[in-house]
């Protein structure tokens, strides 16, 4: 697994249906498929991709895995992973990405997982966020650390798994 570091944007808060308007047109375009494995952002992803024209085109499915073992039983999260590192981390985001993928039947993936607020979890500040990404390549994940309250954290988090997503769908990017 490839871990990127971190994104220096904090506050960051994109339009979010302009990034999913266009991440749908991508792949819709290729002909590519998408699933999400949502913990931080609890299914905003997934809600704002099909708020988009042509999403059942390209929307296979997304897993809401608050839970541990929502992340180990549907998602394949190794168990000795999560017990190792908790929830909000590089490795976790990129196999709940890969779960996703795989469970759905997706050529992408993609996942959140990260610390809202008020309290740190799993020895994380508030506003650390992994967002995983999964294709026919592999699973890798992004390290961000954003600003803000929990609805800003959360709405920063899912702007950046778009962002991520659209330049996953992207021709030189996917390779499929």
């Amino acid at each position: 697994m490839n871990q990127q570091q971190p994104d220096a944007r904090p506050g960051a808060h994109p339009n979010l249906h302009r990034l999913a308007a266009q991440a749908v047109g991508e792949a819709v375009a290729r002909g590519l498929t998408v699933a999400t494995a949502e913990s931080l952002t609890a299914g905003m992803v997934g809600a704002v991709l099909a708020d988009t024209p042509g999403a059942s085109a390209m929307l296979q499915g997304g897993v809401i895995s608050y839970a541990n073992s929502v992340k180990s039983d549907l998602l394949g999260v190794p168990r000795e992973l999560l017990d190792a590192v908790g929830s909000v981390d590089g490795e976790v985001a990129a196999a709940m990405a890969a779960g996703a993928r795989t469970a759905c039947g997706a050529d992408v993936g993609v996942a959140t997982t990260g610390v809202a607020g008020p309290e740190p979890h799993d020895g994380k500040d508030v506003g650390t966020v992994f967002i995983g990404l999964a294709t026919a390549d592999g699973a890798t994940s992004y390290a961000y650390r954003f600003d803000g309250g929990r609805q800003e954290i959360r709405a920063a988090a899912c702007g950046a798994a778009l962002e991520r997503l659209l330049t996953a769908l992207s021709p030189a990017s996917y390779r499929g």
